[in-house]
Order: C-alpha cells, then sequence, then structure tokens
C-alpha cells in the first residue's frame, strides 16, 4: 500500500458563520492548532501524499494551515456551495492527473485517526473500488446509515429516507472515503442533484458503485474520528477529547500528574520521563520538557525548552525564547523570556529575566529584573556563572555582570561590573530624626483645612 500514489482531497470550504466567528471555520484550534492542520496532520501520516485543498473564505490563510503538515498541497476554490460532489469535483484537475487513491476528508473533523485512513487505503489496495468510514453509536438519530449486504456496502441512506427497519442500523456514515483513482471522476460525475436541496452529494457515490457491481465496502472507526466541528461548544468537547487522550498517552511514557485533568498539553508539547506535573500546568505550543522535571503548580510554559533536571515554579511563566538548562531552578512568580538559565543557576523568586543570560551556579535575589526594553529596542544582560545579584536590583541593560561579582541589594546597575568584584548602585541612606513626626502633623494640618 506504501508505494500506491494518493491525492488527499480535504474539504475546508466551510465559513465561520456558526462558530459566529470572522475567522473560517476550520481555523479554530484543537491544542494550539488549526482543525484542518490535524487532519492534515493525520492524512499524511496515512501516507496521503499530494494534497487537493478545496477552499472558500479565507484561502490564503486555509492554505497555509494545511500547509504545515501538507507540503505538496494545492488549492481549489469552490464558488458556489452546491453540495460535497461538488466540492471534491472542484479539485478535479488533480484528480485527473491519474492517482493510485482518492482519499476524501473533512477540515472540520479534528479528531480523525490515521489508522481509520490507512484501513481505507489497505481495502482499496486489496480491490475495494470505494470505501466509506463508518462509525456505531447507540444514538443514530440525525446521521446517515449504511446500508450492507454481507460485507458489501450497497448505500448510504439520509434518516429522512430511511425505512422504519433502516432507522435502526447504528452503523452510521463517518464521512471519509477513499475511491480507486481508476474510477473516481466517473464515479463523480455520475453523481446527480435530483434531491430537495439541488445539491450534488458525495455519499451518493455509494449506491452508483453497487449499481455497477464495483466492490464497495466499510471500514469501522471510533465516533471521535466521525466528529465533526460547528460550533463553539462541539469545538470545546473536541479540545476535551484530544487533551484526554494526550494526558493517558504521556502518563503511559512515565510523566506523573498529580491532576491530571488540569494539565492542558499543546499538539507538539514533548515531555520526558519521570517528569512530575502538579496541578494546573499549561502548556502553549512549541514547548519541549526533558527527563526528570519537576513543573510545580500553576505554570505556564509556551515556545520553551526545560532540560533533565529543571525544576519550574509554581506560578512561573516561560516565554518564547527560554531556556532552563539541566539542573536550574525557576521559582515561584519568575518570568523568563527569550532568555537561556544555565546549569544550576537560580532564580528563585520574583524576578524578570528577558533578553539575557544567566551563568552556571549564578544566584538571582528576589525581585530581580532585567531592565532590557528602551521602548525602541530589546538589549542584552549577560550574568557570568557564579555571580550573585542581590535583591530587588535592575540590571539595565546593555550590561554584563562578570564572573563572581556581587550586587548589592537595592541596586540599580547601569555599568558592566568586572569579574569578582562587588557593585552598589544605590543612593546613600539619609536619616533626620524627629522628621517623621514633623512631617505627619504637617500632613495632618493640611487635611483638616480641606
Amino acid at each position: 500500500m506504501n508505494e500506491r500514489s494518493c491525492l488527499s482531497v480535504i474539504l475546508a470550504a466551510g465559513e465561520g458563520t456558526r462558530m459566529k466567528s470572522a475567522t473560517p471555520k476550520v481555523l479554530h484550534k484543537i491544542a494550539g492548532l488549526e482543525m484542518l492542520a490535524h487532519v492534515a496532520r493525520a492524512v499524511q501520516e496515512a501516507g496521503g501524499g499530494d494534497t487537493a485543498l478545496v477552499v472558500g473564505h479565507g484561502a490564503d490563510a486555509v492554505t497555509a494551515a494545511a500547509g504545515s503538515f501538507a507540503p505538496r498541497v494545492e488549492s481549489f476554490v469552490q464558488a458556489e456551495r452546491l453540495g460535497t460532489g461538488h466540492a471534491v469535483l472542484a479539485a478535479r484537475a488533480a484528480i485527473a492527473r491519474g492517482y493510485d487513491d482518492i482519499l476524501v476528508t473533512f477540515g472540520d473533523t479534528p479528531l480523525i485517526a490515521r489508522d481509520a485512513l490507512r484501513q481505507m487505503r489497505a481495502a482499496l489496495a486489496v480491490g475495494a473500488d470505494v470505501v466509506v468510514m463508518g462509525f456505531r453509536t447507540e444514538r443514530p438519530t440525525g446521521y446517515g446509515r449504511l446500508i450492507e449486504k454481507g460485507d458489501a456496502l450497497t448505500a448510504i441512506r439520509e434518516e429522512k429516507d430511511c425505512t422504519d427497519e433502516e432507522r435502526r442500523i447504528t452503523f452510521c456514515n463517518g464521512g471519509a472515503m477513499a475511491i480507486a483513482g481508476a474510477k473516481a471522476l466517473s464515479l463523480l460525475d455520475a453523481v446527480g442533484n435530483d434531491n430537495a436541496k439541488g445539491e450534488y452529494y458525495l455519499t451518493d457515490i455509494v449506491e452508483i458503485a453497487a449499481g455497477q457491481g464495483m466492490t464497495v465496502r466499510a471500514i469501522e472507526a471510533d465516533f471521535e474520528s466521525a466528529l465533526g466541528i460547528n460550533n463553539r461548544a462541539e469545538l470545546a468537547e473536541a479540545e476535551a477529547i484530544w487533551q484526554r487522550r494526550r494526558r493517558r498517552q504521556a502518563m503511559l511514557d512515565g510523566v506523573t500528574m498529580i491532576a491530571p485533568e488540569t494539565v492542558f498539553f499543546a499538539h507538539d508539547t514533548v515531555i520526558g520521563a519521570d517528569t512530575v506535573l502538579e496541578p494546573n500546568v499549561f502548556f502553549g505550543p512549541g514547548a519541549v520538557i526533558g527527563a526528570n522535571v519537576v513543573i510545580h503548580a500553576c505554570c505556564h510554559i509556551e515556545e520553551a525548552r526545560v532540560e533533565d533536571g529543571a525544576a519550574i515554579g509554581p506560578f512561573a511563566r516561560l516565554r518564547p525564547g527560554a531556556e532552563i538548562m539541566t539542573g536550574a531552578k525557576i521559582g515561584n512568580f519568575v518570568e523568563i523570556k527569550k532568555a537561556r538559565i544555565e546549569p544550576g543557576a537560580k532564580v528563585p523568586h520574583l524576578s524578570y529575566i528577558g533578553d539575557a543570560r544567566i551563568g552556571a551556579k549564578a544566584n538571582i535575589g528576589a525581585g530581580t529584573i532585567t531592565c532590557n526594553y528602551d521602548g525602541f529596542s530589546k538589549h542584552f544582560t549577560d550574568v557570568e556563572p557564579g555571580a550573585f545579584v542581590g535583591t530587588n536590583s535592575s540590571l539595565v541593560a546593555p550590561v554584563t555582570i562578570g564572573a563572581g561579582a556581587y550586587i548589592a541589594s537595592g541596586s540599580v546597575i547601569t555599568e558592566s561590573v568586572p569579574a569578582d568584584a562587588l557593585a552598589f548602585g544605590r543612593a546613600r541612606q539619609s536619616t533626620r530624626e524627629g522628621f517623621g513626626k514633623r512631617l505627619r502633623e504637617r500632613l495632618a494640618a493640611l487635611k483638616a483645612k480641606k
């Protein structure tokens, strides 16, 4: 099967109307990734090959989303909405090039399983002409029923057209379809629009193919593979299903999760074995977490790398470009952005470190910030290995704190500090006895006059 050529036709022309959104429906996200991209990835993992994307509103953005996983993608615009069969024929030019397999999927089914798609292609490889993905449910109301005779699929019947006996069928149409490339255009061209809506339905090719003596089969997938998204409530349901799957897989891979239902992963989160995740941890896209890491409660991590043995949080935020190296510690209420925290370094609490390097085994005192932005440009702070920065210090970039240097608490450092030096950057304290009482009396008198 892997040597067979395949064209994946993804129907992605739906607008965001029912989502109450100006964004095309297929660009709404599950786990930080567009629904369409989830489908494109599953198709590619099933050996999908070239991709014909049928688009409508927001064509450029829709094509870009598919292209993240389908590098050989070509877009076709469906100018009129005349049904699913009509949508597939929008890609006629691609279909006509002569592929072994034509795999049709929908861009709003983000949980579709690659294994189901592989099964469909495998059925084509052993002689089927049309293969339909189905699912079983005890609540089939509203779904098209798959009508079988033996192991042959003879029709897909919409519920309104079913007999009472057919309504009791629990094997339902899941939407996705695989068609032998040599038969695809003749079957699609045979679809008529003699129905109440005057539309061309892709499902009609099942009965057409069966009537011509072709081999038509159905494969069974789980219900979630067929779950289509039409509104924000269904989007949230799909997100919950995806997260539940990912949490289970993480735990099977050796990750400890204290309260799994409170941890949220992105589509590309990487996390090593023996890592512990405490409650309320959120991963945005681009997070890579090593082994033996502890991520304490209430942390947000996105486009950041955490190496083996590091500790994060609680209440820490790692923003894009944060790199926390082996054995480093990021404590509570610390924000790191575009900064490398080297092995054994500590930023224990209440600090902002941006556009910086914190050298190996350096210590950053509570309340320290790197002043990296002057209103126009970002500047770099380099704290070299073994340096000690006292509590409540401001490091005004660009500045270097030399190896082993000490910064006195409460300092504003505007000039680089040599290695092993001690730097003070604060005003000298002045104490005037009795002045506190005099000031208090003066202020009280002023208030009394108002």
